[in-house]
């Protein structure tokens, strides 16, 4: 009796056994199939998606806080392919609200595929748009509340998903320096090219769980970098004001002008025609030519003229090849290697010490001062104050500009004499400020820069400023500002301002044409200059293309000049000369 128990126990065992066995192997046999890849694939699905989360891009503000580019929200407006009831309707009101095409609409829904969830329609659209559709779509279904009939319009499967655009508030002010954001997240030109990756941040793939209750599950990602610029928005607007109006008034083609602190490079001003409005910068190729016109102040080389002259009278005091007392004879022409040089008003202007020949701008003593110091000292000098090379201002696409030297195939005796002068040399004024701030800040050059700070985890990293050498001496760096505000007493270009001794050089420069001579009825007029001259808070570049009021800087680009000092003097609140230096003698 007791081995029967046992056999029926065994065999139940082993049935239970086997049976146990095979739904191990079935199990198996499931979670290796292809069949089990897609329902993970589904249970995957409905549990979260996988989502690359953009940081918010970094702020860009001016020195005092101004917010010169930031964020707004806008909106993706798409449709949940397997909500939707009636695609005739969402495709008719996106098209009225939205103006998107309805064929288009219609067909992409219709013939999107069966295994895609999620369509997107439409992207950075308005909070206004979106708050409309939303007004729509809550009225049809409120009346389908109330009308059970067939075929009733629907918006259901229409959905909006919130993200961060670029948004400029200052519209075109200092956009020349900002560049733009396109609706790719890539930053072009200015700042925003320069420092796309800083103000980008790093992009993060991240689970994104369907279930609402756990959305504290999705991680935080931190916000790109904020920068702060040198950039003193009231003199960048007041700047660009007297641009334009000066382009107006003066018959010119396009200009630039430039405000930079010449004792640590911080540019408080740049402004360029034309310029964009960036929160419409789809019209980039409407208003550009090209991308060298987007900030001619950096991006555009051209043959400075008589401001070039500083450089050169520079140098020779440097060497000590002339003094501010030395004179010149100037009988109205200069021969080198066969080739006469002569002065911009074919004159002879007799004797002349140096500052006379500044105050006059004589191009036959600039290229007799050129000889005497020779031609490998002169061409180093340029090269030391940065001639013919970038200055490395943190903007995008800076030009080099170009300086011819002995062993260049184009380069001839005659250049000499006339680079002298600013003739057949190419620099930008970003550069011939660079190298002009020597000059100003005894014999020390500063790098010009931008960017002021960064912020980051609620911390602000300031710069400090860059040293880009010490090209002239002290004392020839002073003898010059003295010899160049003596200039300005003593001639008729109106840049005096009463209270306030300044320095400053005009340059009249004709244009080359592309037949290799030089235009009689066109030319570049520049004014370079700064001030206070004991002690420097601004220097100004100011270069009109083309005036056709009159040919000459002293009326044109001089005037300019003046005026943009006035604006630096007054936002910048700098006393006048006599306050200032009883305020020193007190302390």
């Amino acid at each position: 009796m007791r081995k029967e128990f046992t056999w029926r126990s065994l065999s139940l065992a082993s049935i239970f056994a086997m049976i146990g066995i095979l739904i191990i192997v079935q199990m198996t046999r499931i979670q290796v199939s292809t069949e089990a890849a897609d329902f993970r694939e589904q249970a995957t699905r409905y549990k979260g998606w996988v989502e690359t989360v953009y940081p918010a891009r970094g702020e860009i503000y001016d020195r005092n806080g101004n917010l010169l580019a930031g964020n707004q929200s806008v909106f993706e407006v798409g449709v949940t392919l397997q909500n939707i009831e009636n695609a005739q309707s969402i495709a008719a009101i996106l098209s009225t609200v939205l103006s998107v095409d309805y064929i288009e609409t219609l067909t992409l829904i219709n013939n999107a595929d069966e295994d895609q969830v999620y369509l997107r329609v439409a992207d950075y659209v308005s909070s206004v748009q979106v708050e409309e559709l939303r007004r729509i779509q809550g009225n049809i279904e409120e009346d389908n509340l109330n009308n059970s009939q067939e075929g009733q319009d629907s918006l259901a499967g229409l959905n909006f998903r919130r993200h961060l655009a670029r948004s400029y508030p200052e519209n075109a002010i200092a956009s020349n320096i900002i560049g733009f954001v396109n609706q790719s997240g890539r930053g072009y030109f200015g700042i925003e090219e320069k420092y796309n990756d800083l103000l980008a941040g790093n992009a993060v793939q991240v689970w994104v769980p369907a279930d609402p209750n756990r959305v504290e599950e999705i991680p935080h990602v931190p916000d790109g970098t904020t920068l702060v610029l040198t950039i003193n928005r009231e003199l960048q607007a007041s700047t660009e004001q007297i641009l334009d109006q000066s382009l107006y008034n003066y018959g010119a083609e396009s200009g630039t002008i430039i405000v930079m602190d010449p004792k640590n490079g911080e540019i408080l001003a740049m402004a360029s025609t034309p310029r964009l409005n960036l929160d419409n910068y789809s019209q980039y190729d409407q208003i550009f030519n090209s991308a060298s016109e987007y900030n001619r102040a950096i991006n555009m080389p051209y043959e400075p003229g008589s401001v070039f002259k500083i450089l050169t009278m520079a140098a020779a005091l440097d060497m000590g090849i002339v003094t501010p007392q030395t004179t010149y004879v100037d009988i109205g022409s200069f021969s080198i290697n066969g080739t006469v040089i002569r002065n911009w008003d074919q004159g002879a202007w007799g004797l002349q010490d140096m500052t006379g020949c500044l105050r006059h701008s004589l191009n036959v003593c600039m290229a007799w001062i050129a000889t005497e110091m020779g031609t490998d000292n002169f061409y180093d000098y340029m090269s030391n104050f940065g001639i013919g090379h970038p200055t490395g201002i943190d903007l995008s696409g800076e030009a080099g500009g170009r300086l011819k030297v002995p062993g260049d195939a184009d380069w001839y005796p005659i250049d000499l004499a006339t680079n002298s002068f600013g003739q057949g040399v190419t620099t930008t004024p970003i550069q011939m400020l660079m190298a002009t701030s020597a000059v100003a800040n005894d014999g020390k050059m500063v790098a010009p820069h931008i960017l002021y700070g960064m912020v980051r985890n609620g911390k602000q990293y300031d710069f400090p400023p860059q040293d880009a050498g010490t090209p002239i001496s002290k004392g020839a760096a002073q003898a010059l500002s003295e010899m160049l505000a003596n200039s300005i007493a003593g001639d008729d270009s109106n840049v005096a301002i009463p209270g306030y001794r300044l320095a400053g050089k005009t340059g009249t420069a004709q244009i080359p044409t592309e037949y290799g001579w030089y235009s009689e009825d066109e030319t570049n007029t520049s004014y370079i200059g700064w001030g206070p001259v004991d002690d420097p808070q601004f220097m100004i570049y100011v270069w009109l293309e083309k005036p056709t009021t009159s040919i000459w800087a002293s009326k044109t680009a001089a005037p300019v000049f003046t005026l943009v000092a006035e604006e630096s003097i007054r936002l910048l609140n700098i006393p006048p000369d006599i306050i200032r230096q009883q305020y020193a003698a007190g302390q």
